[in-house]
């Protein structure tokens, strides 16, 4: 029988054991991080009903979504988790406790063109804050402190995370007689950083119809720069002129009241009038971050403020806050541009027990006694030469392998190797896991990120 060519399909990621193990670290981290702010863990399923899913579906999401038929069910796979949310919020409405939190790791699926760093099968991680008829503004405020702390533990400083609200600019266009247009002008001043400035002005007044004098000082709102605090100051002097921009700037200006008291420092946040965000149901506080080194990787984390998660599915009015992480982006041109954390070991085990007689259940009882001291062990069994057994540890890059042969049972020790330095020593069996425990403590102390400037 011809052997069929195993291959991966393009846009989908596949990792080896090494950098799948670097990416688990870094959704421990995001794990961990949004615990601490009292989120709840949500998985929400991958297939739903095409109806349920296209709600609001229609242009690139038409295009870009796997649907497909099953019996008489017309079935789709999620293309991201905020759908999937309005859906569980609506369903389980009276069942929950406002406002919401929940965080979620999981694949959607996009079928668009694969490219560098852009893939059909990939992780998001998100969390939402959903209230119930209102939801306070502080929660907007909460939100960077969470990015924070996230990309901190990372191992990352040089990072902005930018800030608008929609209102402010829907206010700032009607001032212009623009409100028909204002979505197309978002759009477009949402490539900005991509394009420049003469190419946003064209297509304004080329493809929009808006007068060059209007482009002009849409050009001049938005390059409007400084300290989140100077910033503030020049928008007030719009103040007045229409009841959505002031309410708008009244938002923004309670976000960045309550940044320092999150412990967000100024240089890691920056009020931004350029920031619009494509998505149509941003209707408030928007947010992008960027690594400063690395602009060309463009925002690393975005979201914002939505009036109505689940206008599709239920009369209820449900506000929400969020962010989400294109996590399998984010680690792909992380390795690319050389910053994930090498030093840090990457094997499934944090020891590896070789058997060196043919008594194996002093091996056996030892790797039990390890592993109930929450140590990860392996136990290597097979009948190879001792050449190949330590090949077979250096592949695995495990931290530490244990020699247990006639002599360390006779003397009930065990002989450590530390596999980066080379060092062996003689231990008693019942110092052993202390001695991995403080090693794989400092071993694996590091960042999953190591920053280097350009």
């Amino acid at each position: 029988m011809e052997k069929l060519k195993p291959r991966t399909l393009s846009g989908f990621m596949e990792l080896l054991p090494g950098p799948q193990i670097q990416m688990e670290r870094m959704m421990e981290s995001l794990r961990k991080n949004y615990s601490l702010y009292g989120f709840t863990p949500l998985d929400t399923p991958i297939i739903e009903a095409a109806e349920v899913l296209l709600a609001k579906g229609g242009g690139e999401t038409e295009k870009q979504i796997y649907r497909f038929q099953k019996g008489d069910s017309d079935l789709a796979l999620r293309f991201d988790l905020t759908v999937p949310l309005a859906k569980y919020v609506a369903l389980h409405y009276n069942e929950l406790s406002f406002p919401f939190r929940r965080f979620q790791i999981g694949k959607v699926y996009r079928g668009e063109r694969a490219q560098r760093g852009r893939f059909r099968e990939f992780y998001q991680a998100d969390i939402d804050i959903i209230g119930d008829g209102k939801l306070d503004i502080i929660n907007d405020a909460e939100i960077p402190s969470i990015i924070y702390r996230t990309f901190t533990d990372f191992g990352l400083k040089r990072f902005q995370i930018r800030v608008n609200n929609r209102k402010i600019l829907n206010g700032f266009y009607a001032m212009l007689g623009l409100t028909e247009k204002s979505g197309d002008i978002m759009r477009t001043v949402d490539k900005l950083d991509k394009v420049g400035a003469e190419m946003v002005k064209a297509i304004l007044v080329d493809d929009y119809g808006i007068s060059a004098a209007d482009a002009d000082e849409i050009l001049k709102f938005i390059a409007i720069q400084g300290t989140s605090e100077e910033v503030l100051q020049a928008l007030e002097g719009y103040r007045g002129r229409d009841p959505k921009f002031d309410e708008g700037l009244t938002e923004l200006e309670s976000v960045v009241k309550y940044l320092s008291a999150f412990g967000v420092p100024a240089e890691n946040f920056a009020v931004d009038l350029t920031i619009a965000r494509g998505l149509d149901y941003y209707t408030g506080t928007v947010y992008e971050t960027t690594l400063l080194d690395y602009p060309e990787i463009g925002s690393v984390c975005s979201g914002g403020r939505y009036d109505n998660l689940a206008e599709y599915y239920t009369d209820k009015q449900l506000p929400g806050v969020g962010i989400s992480i294109g996590v399998t982006r984010l680690f792909y041109v992380l390795g690319e541009q050389g910053l994930l954390n090498d030093s840090l070991p990457t094997s499934a085990a944090d020891v590896l027990i070789l058997p060196m007689s043919e008594n194996m259940a002093p091996a056996v009882s030892l790797a039990t006694a390890l592993r109930n001291e929450g140590i990860r062990t392996q136990l290597y069994t097979e009948q190879k030469k001792f050449k190949q057994k330590m090949s077979y540890a250096d592949k695995l890059g495990v931290p530490y392998v244990i020699f247990l042969g006639d002599d360390e049972i006779q003397s009930n020790t065990a002989a450590c190797k530390d596999m980066a330095t080379g060092e062996q020593k003689s231990l008693p069996v019942a110092e052993v896991a202390a001695f991995l425990k403080a090693g794989v403590a400092e071993k694996t102390a590091g960042s999953v990120i190591l920053e280097k400037q350009k």
